[in-house]
């Protein structure tokens, strides 16, 4: 089996790599997270007073609701 050698010039490089990568993770991640809250809020804004009631949600709980909905 072959040793591959490291150098910290390497080291440096793939560090660098995984931290842009995951900073473009976490940028997407934070996006797709927004996208699921507006969606979420948009829906149940839709939502009649009565529908609302169905489910045991205020319309002042809208946006409460939503932010749990991306907390899971």
């Amino acid at each position: 089996m072959e040793l591959i050698e490291t150098t910290p010039e390497l080291i440096k490089l793939l560090t660098s790599q995984d931290l842009r990568k995951a900073k473009k993770m976490n940028v997407a991640r934070s996006f797709n997270n927004w996208r699921k809250y507006r969606q979420t809020v948009n829906e149940l804004a839709r939502m009649s007073s009565r529908e609302l009631a169905d489910m045991g949600i205020s319309r002042s709980e809208i946006e409460a609701v939503a932010r749990g909905s991306v907390a899971r």
